[in-house]
Parts: C-alpha cells; structure tokens; sequence
C-alpha cells in the first residue's frame, strides 16, 4: 500500500467505528485500483471506453426487437418505453411504471454502457444480458410476456424471419432472441468522450474546470468506488456510509457507472435526488463525509458531464420528467 493510501487509512481511523469501515473498505478500493492502474503504465483510475466487437446482423435484429411492442404481454410496450435511446437510454421518471399503472421499485438505469457493467440491474441480480432480458420480458411488472407466445407471434412476422435468418442461420426461437437482445445492448457503448480524448492524450479536450473537477473527484475519494472503464458498475457497497443518502431500499447496491450521469436524471435507486448537484453534495456527506463547496460541485458535474461519450455519431440529452 502507497504512503499516500496509508494516510488516508489513518486519517479514517480518527472516525466513528461503523462508518470508518465502509470508507477503509473505499479508500482499499482505490488503492487496488491505483495500483491496477500503475500496473497497466497509467496514473488514473479510469481508462478509456471502447466499443466492443458485435456481429452487425445481430445488431440490427436485436434492434427491431428492443423497439416491438410484441415482447410485452399486453403489446403496448417495448423496451424501448422505459429505455429511450434517442433521449438518455432510461427515462425522465423517478420510478416507470408497471403495465398495471403501478410504480416500479427502482429508478430505471441507463442502457448505455450496461454491457460493461459486472453485474446488472441496482441490486445485481443478473451478470449475463441474455439472462436479465428473459427475466424482465417475463416480469409481470415490466413485460409480462411469455416467451412462446412472442416467438410464436414474431417468427410469424417475415420481416423478423429474414432478419433471424441472416442473423443465425435458424428460425427464431427464445435463445437467438434474447442473444440478439444482448447483442444490441453490447452496441450501446459510448464512445469518444472528452474526457477519453484527454486520457489519450488530447489536453486540450478539458476545460480548466473539467480537469479541476477530475481533480477533486479524485482527492475527496470518489474515485475508491467509480473507476475503471465504466466509471463505475464494478463492485457493490453500502449507501448511507456516513449518513442516510435514500430512503430505503437494499443497504448495498450495485455502483452505478457514471459514464451518462450527466444526462440521466433522477439519481440513487430511489430516484430521490432530482438534479445532478444534490446527487453530488448528497453523495460527498453520505458516503465520504466531506462538505462539498460550490466550486467542488460546479467543477465535479462539469468533469461529469465530459465523461459522456456518443452513440452512432449522437449525443445523449436528458429526457423529459
């Protein structure tokens, strides 16, 4: 362990013994990820986002399914109701709604990016994409499909036939559509942000304020747990370290990537933060208690906003509420 995490392990130590646990657990994570980073011949603990190697007639299958109304139960949502790729990949709403009306359990996380994502969803039940799109098109509370019935409705469809042909070489059945499902989430990968351009050595691809945004997010701590290509969305822990930051929900969730948080607000698994600098001064006190001032936030949504990479030459915007 560098002198440099030591110290921030003994300075840990001077708090209460509850919190101080998670946050020795944090400042662990980032000095394993510092020292990953040195390994690979960089000093920071994010690196850059590549977009991953698909085959494009899976790709173009797997978006005519992501958009057809046919995968829900009732035939009038797509996954595309509730992850809107032309806005931010999720929606505006602090919590979408079943096919009954009723309000779901969690915000609605970004597809953007989720195929870097160790594991899947807040609570982190799933680590494979075919597995999570078969349970959320069964789900009575998002799709309420049942498979044989969309395979036998859509396999009908010629349209759909060509494309599974071309694709698979085979009819359609329950294992190529939800393949073809992942295989269209792994081509939602942003790529080409600012702040991608400046790891590799762009240094005019920052503002003075972005960088001294990165500055901050990594000297406050931030950093022990939103690293990595993804920013995020590889390891979980505790909300609520240091002080409440939800209202309820599991005590530990799966960190969420912060690759698109600029645009995808509401922010927590409770939807609870409705701007992106309340997001910020809540997780500073809750997390790592420390008082975020208001150049600390204006500077660190700023490095925020320029981690947000494009999507087949677009950029994200935020959806409406």
């Amino acid at each position: 362990m560098s002198s440099r995490c030591l110290s921030s392990v003994t300075e840990r130590r001077r708090r209460p013994a509850t919190p101080w646990l998670g946050a020795a657990l944090a400042v662990a994570a980032l000095c394993t990820s510092a020292a990953l980073s040195a390994a690979a011949g960089t000093d920071e603990p994010i690196s850059v986002v590549e977009a991953l190697a698909i085959e494009p007639s899976k790709v173009a299958l797997g978006k005519v399914l992501f958009n057809d109304p046919r995968l829900s139960g009732d035939g009038a949502r797509s996954c595309a109701t509730c992850h809107d790729i032309e806005t931010n990949g999720a929606s505006g709403a602090r919590f979408d709604r079943s096919p009954e009306g009723a309000a779901l359990e969690f915000n609605t996380p970004t597809v953007f990016n989720a195929a870097l994502n160790f594991r899947l969803n807040w609570e982190g039940n799933f680590s494979v994409l075919q597995d999570h799109a078969r349970s959320l098109i069964s789900n009575p509370n998002v799709m309420g499909g049942t498979m044989e019935a969309i395979v036998q409705a859509l396999g009908a469809d010629p349209a759909i036939r060509d494309l599974v042909e071309t694709a698979y070489g085979a009819p359609l059945d329950e294992t190529n559509l939800v393949d073809a499902l992942a295989a269209y989430q792994r081509s939602l990968v942003l790529v080409d942000s600012p702040f991608d351009r400046w790891l590799a050595g762009d240094a005019n691809a920052l503002t003075e304020a972005e960088q001294q945004g990165y500055r901050r997010f990594k000297a406050v701590g931030c950093a022990a747990c939103h690293q990595g290509r993804n920013v995020g969305g590889n390891l979980y822990q505790r909300h609520g370290i240091f002080h409440p930051l939800t209202s309820g929900g599991p005590a530990r969730v799966r960190v969420p990537s912060l690759r698109t948080v600029y645009y995808t607000p509401p922010y927590f698994h409770d939807g609870s933060a409705g701007t992106l600098d309340e997001a910020i001064r809540a997780m500073g006190r809750a997390q790592l208690d420390v008082i975020l001032d208001e150049d600390d936030v204006r500077n660190i949504a700023a490095f925020l906003k320029s981690l947000t990479g494009s999507h087949a030459g677009k950029s994200l915007r935020k959806a409406a509420p």
